[in-house]
């Protein structure tokens, strides 16, 4: 049985995804979660603190895992495929989350977008590290600036939501390996 929190948080995503976030009422919330406003309300100050944790909870989990890849013993191409394929698979296992984040980021208050986007920038400036690491050691090409690379890559990224769909012809890790594949090859020394 799942908390009152985590209700909460998986109809306000369903409903986010969905309609948008501006589109959405607390009261719609709480219908679907089956809890009254004063116990979301216990949890979360607002319908935007939803909304800051939807994206805080998916981007915790794609960090913990791009540090885990990061700091493997394999070579930086195989490190750094991995890191790709595993911010296209998270994406999409949670796309619902993703694309509440993808759609519905500015309607964060500014101190929570402002947290928000340092938590991305933390982790693009992880990733950007790992194409660095590369640059440095010969393996990828130097020609093009580390975080332009990686603002190309995450652009397509985090435009997932307006193609994918979890029904169609490519699963999670086709699309994940087709997009490193991509990135790898414009690398390529």
């Amino acid at each position: 049985m799942r908390t009152v929190p985590e209700r909460l948080i998986a109809a306000a995503t369903r409903l986010f995804a969905e309609k948008g976030y501006d589109r959405v009422a607390v009261q719609e919330i709480v219908d679907l979660a089956g809890v009254t406003k004063g116990a979301m309300y216990h949890y979360f100050g607002s319908k935007d603190d939803l909304l800051h944790e939807i994206y805080g909870s998916l981007l915790r989990v794609q960090t913990t895992r791009l540090e885990e890849i990061a700091a493997g013993a394999g070579p930086i191409a195989e490190r750094l495929h991995a890191a790709a394929v595993d911010v296209i698979v998270t994406s999409v296992r949670n796309f619902d989350q993703a694309k509440v984040y993808f759609r519905s980021a500015d309607h964060l208050a500014d101190d929570k977008r402002a947290e928000m986007r340092g938590e991305r920038r933390r982790y693009h400036e992880r990733f950007r590290r790992l194409v660095e690491e590369g640059q440095a050691d010969g393996t990828f090409a130097g020609t093009t600036p580390a975080d332009l690379v990686v603002h190309f890559f995450f652009g397509g990224v985090h435009h997932l939501d307006s193609w994918y769909h979890p029904d169609g012809e490519l699963t999670a890790e086709q699309v994940g390996a087709h997009y490193a594949d991509l990135l790898l090859a414009s690398l390529r020394p």
